[in-house]
């Protein structure tokens, strides 16, 4: 049992010294791996420590570099605190140059709405007086009982600069043109020395010069717009909105202006008497509104050819159709003209009369003369008739604004081989009616009592109420500035004349029957 015992002592030793051998050899492993490790780590330290005495040194140098630079900005920094100290000295000093200029503004604002409030007054002032001198000009136009005659000599067209025959114009001269209007630009002279004034000059005297002055209401040169005239007869214009007949008609030779002053151009600058009249009484009518008055306005457009009327705003007749009658109706209390069976169309607004006009320009009759490339060949009359109702329903205005464009006047002589037959017609009957405008005129300037033929041409039947004295009338006389219309522009100068002298009575309100 000893011996067993032993034995077994002796197993568990030697199982114990090979455990131990074991856990030695496990040891003698463990500890060559951490010194591989550790001979890692001291590699890995090492490169570390390497590169950390880099990054110092690369540190140091930037910090060098930071030294220098803020050894730099250091400097510059009392350099920007001197400069500081300049800019702050000159900013008072700049401070103190606003204060004062902001109290010099207002000083001269004070001033300046001191000045604008005596400007304003003037204006207004102007504006009175100009107001007044029309009330007082248009009171002595009424209290004298004429025709007010406008006189305007339009320029040179470009086509008549490349006929040199053409391009001489006349010697017209406007005496009082720097004086202002109503005092002056109211005088025009024409002058010639032609071979026609040189029948003398064989004899050894020298060409006689021959002078003639007229003078008129208002002289237009040919550097006047359609504005400048239609400034001179907007209050004209207006005055059938207070229930008055008013007319206003061109007169002249053909190729003298007269459509274009009437009818105008396509813009709004070069419009003529006509599209503006229009506008100016629907800006009257609107104003009116604000005092009670409501207006409504309808209008017609006529033609006068070869004293024949046609209206021109209907449809021309188809073939085989015969042409519509028209005759003439004076109603003898209103003293307000009608034509039967015309159209007579509402007119709601200025661009509706202009529709009107366009349409009335392409039926109107119009052919080429030796004086005139596109001569009118016929009378045509726009009338436009404004009735006006108070809200109150006890007044009412009716008025009539008739606004004429007359055909040109033109010598036979004058006339081309080629224009014979229709033209020579045309120019005859034109030539005819304007010479009963004249007798009626001669007529009316024989004193009362003396018949006037007005039923003489369908041209002065239709101005009755306008010659009259049952109207304001004007007469736009147009003149050619050649020096070869010279003979046509002054006959029609002095039939202007004759026409401005005549006295036709102080124009009345039209009176409206069924009316308080």
């Amino acid at each position: 049992k000893e011996v067993l015992a032993l034995k077994a002592e002796v197993l568990a030793g030697k199982t114990a010294e090979a455990a131990a051998k074991d856990a030695v050899g496990d040891l003698q492993r463990e500890l060559r791996r951490e010194e591989e490790e550790g001979e890692i780590r001291v590699r890995r330290g090492e490169r570390l420590l390497r590169e950390a005495k880099d990054e110092c040194e690369a540190l140091e140098g930037r910090v060098a570099k930071l030294r220098s630079e803020l050894a730099g900005a250091a400097n510059a920094e009392v350099g920007l605190q001197e400069r500081y100290r300049a800019l702050a000295g000159r900013a008072e000093v700049l401070q103190g140059e606003v204060v004062a200029f902001q109290q010099k503004e207002e000083a001269w604002a004070v001033e300046r709405a001191n000045w604008e409030e005596e400007r304003a007054a003037f204006r207004a002032e102007q504006v009175r007086g100009e107001e007044e001198r029309r009330m007082l000009h248009g009171m002595v136009m009424e209290l004298k009982g004429n025709i007010r005659v406008f006189c305007r000599v339009r320029p040179v067209l470009p086509s008549e600069l490349e006929d040199e025959e053409e391009t001489i114009s006349a010697q017209i001269a406007y005496p009082d043109s720097g004086t202002p209007y109503p005092t002056g630009q109211k005088e025009i002279v024409l002058s010639s020395t032609g071979a026609e004034r040189e029948w003398d000059a064989g004899m050894g005297n020298k060409p006689r010069k021959e002078v003639w002055g007229f003078g008129f209401d208002r002289v237009f040169g040919p550097s006047s717009t359609q504005a400048d005239l239609f400034k001179e007869i907007s209050q004209l214009a207006q005055s059938c909105t207070d229930g008055y007949n008013v007319c206003i008609f061109a007169y002249g030779q053909t190729g003298s202006g007269k459509s274009w002053t009437m009818e105008g151009g396509s813009t709004e600058d070069t419009q003529g008497m006509i599209p503006r009249a229009v506008a100016q009484v629907f800006r009257v009518a609107e104003d009116l509104k604000d005092k009670g008055w409501s207006y409504t306005m309808e209008g017609q457009f006529l033609e006068i050819y070869n004293e024949t009327i046609t209206d021109l705003l209907t449809p021309a007749p188809g073939p085989g159709e015969s042409a519509k009658k028209h005759e003439i109706h004076h109603h003898p209390v209103t003293h307000l003209t009608t034509v039967s069976d015309v159209r007579t169309p509402s007119i709601t607004s200025p661009a509706e009369a202009l529709t009107l006009l366009a349409a009335a320009q392409k039926r109107r009759r119009v052919a080429s003369t030796g004086m005139n490339e596109r001569s009118s060949r016929s009378h045509s009359v726009f009338t436009l008739r404004i009735r006006g109702v108070h809200s109150g329903g006890e007044q009412e205005r009716v008025g009539t604004l008739n606004l004429v464009d007359l055909a040109g006047s033109e010598r036979l002589g004058r006339m081309g081989r080629e224009e014979k037959g229709e033209r020579l017609k045309e120019t005859q009957n034109i030539n005819r009616s304007l010479s009963a405008l004249g007798d009626v005129v001669a007529a009316l300037g024989s004193g009362s009592g003396a018949h006037v033929p007005y039923r003489n041409s369908k041209l002065t039947y239709l101005l009755q109420n306008s010659l009259s004295g049952n109207s304001k009338t004007l007469m736009v006389l147009n003149l050619s500035p050649l020096a070869a219309h010279l003979n046509e522009s002054l006959t029609s100068l002095r039939f202007a004349t004759k026409v401005n002298n005549t006295t036709i009575g102080t124009a009345k309100k039209v009176q409206v029957q069924g009316t308080k």
